[in-house]
């Protein structure tokens, strides 16, 4: 990645973290000394290597684990409120912004509506009883990213996860409690706040899974 592009994502993720809110061309133009133009070439450039995402009016929804908009997951900090781009992200949230090593997740249960919130922390997992479900495989995550973090949800118990199946129409993906969404969630972003940063390769993505107990079919082939 150019210096361009790596100072501009920077930029987006700092602010981010910061204040929860996506700063604007002219404000990325000041920070790097870009110009607009410059500022959104780099912009689509950081969309294709899958550092932002847009949405259907080319605004940025998400830039994990931040979101900028409601992906039914808040994340209130001692002086930042976020909204987390799925359950995956809230959990990280705490666990890579330093000056918030705890906050309150807060979300709805899809099947039955039910509110639930953590205190999570980079610490260890939160308590609770709740099940995180993955709906999409990891290898299909990208074919449309915002429909995945969508469907990264927590619910009551895997009764709740049943009934949601049943009356959406779709199948069964992954099921695991919240001490292995945190663990999942813990160190997956670290160094997105530093510069460089670089993605992790397929591979790698498999043996990070595999090491918080993520395995099988559904976590294989990772894009």
């Amino acid at each position: 990645m150019t210096d361009r592009d790596e100072n501009v994502r920077l930029a987006v993720y700092s602010s981010l973290a910061g204040t929860g809110r996506m700063p604007s061309v002219t404000e990325l133009g000041e920070r790097t000394g870009l110009s607009a133009a410059e500022v959104v070439e780099a912009m689509d450039e950081l969309a294709a290597r899958r550092h932002l995402v847009f949405d259907g009016d080319h605004e940025v929804v998400l830039a994990h684990p931040f979101a900028t908009r409601n992906f039914a997951f808040s994340v209130m900090g001692r002086h930042t409120l976020w909204w987390g781009g799925c359950a995956w992200d809230a959990f990280a949230i705490p666990n890579l912004v330093p000056e918030e090593p705890s906050a309150l997740v807060a979300t709805t249960c899809p099947a039955c509506g039910t509110a639930h919130s953590w205190t999570v922390t980079n610490a260890h997992p939160p308590a609770g009883t709740q099940v995180a479900h993955f709906l999409v495989p990891m290898a299909r995550a990208w074919d449309d990213v915002v429909h995945t973090c969508e469907n990264q949800r927590v619910f009551c118990t895997e009764a709740c996860v049943d009934r949601w199946l049943g009356e959406t129409g779709n199948e069964r993906g992954a099921v695991f409690d919240l001490a292995t969404l945190w663990r999942l969630a813990s160190k997956w972003y670290a160094g997105r706040l530093d510069s460089p940063y670089r993605r992790r390769e397929p591979k790698e993505a498999h043996e990070y899974f595999a090491s918080v107990g993520l395995v099988g079919p559904f976590w294989g082939n990772a894009p």
